[in-house]
């Protein structure tokens, strides 16, 4: 059973350097006791002004609940970069965070990426959960 508060957000665009990144998109999804779930979207198109524009809906947990339960065993699983925010360590330039009452887990850092390098190294199976996570928070998004 998924937790019965968490909150998840999903950042495409998350490797600057000198600038700070700039997201193509920004997806959250989140939880409260007794309440629905609660998603909103944000895309920028390539080439685009960043703009405050996003879309919200809400969709029962029953319509997430496996997914989400699967989303919180992968993140069980794999590691993130350290120090956080150094480097993208999956290579996708996207970072995911996740919070609930006994898992914390975020990659990226809150900044993006700046630059620097990691000691940590995921292997060949945690890029592919790393993968299949983004594939869940988008199935999420896509829910009516």
């Amino acid at each position: 059973m998924s937790p019965s508060r968490f909150s998840i957000r999903l950042q495409k665009g998350i490797t600057g350097g000198f600038a700070p990144p700039e997201p193509s998109a920004v997806y959250t999804i989140w939880k409260e006791p007794d309440s629905e779930v609660t998603i909103s979207s944000w895309v920028r198109e390539y080439g685009q002004p960043i703009s405050e524009n996003s879309t919200e809906k809400t969709v029962s947990l029953t319509q997430v609940n496996e997914l989400v339960n699967e989303l919180e065993t992968i993140l069980r699983e794999i590691p993130i970069e350290d120090p956080q925010g150094s480097e993208d360590i999956y290579g996708l330039d996207i970072g995911l965070l996740w919070g609930s009452h006994d898992l914390e887990w975020s990659n990226g850092g809150p900044e993006g990426c700046g630059g620097g390098i990691s000691s940590v190294r995921p292997t060949s199976e945690q890029k592919q959960s790393f993968k299949r996570a983004i594939g869940i928070i988008e199935e999420i998004v896509k829910l009516e």
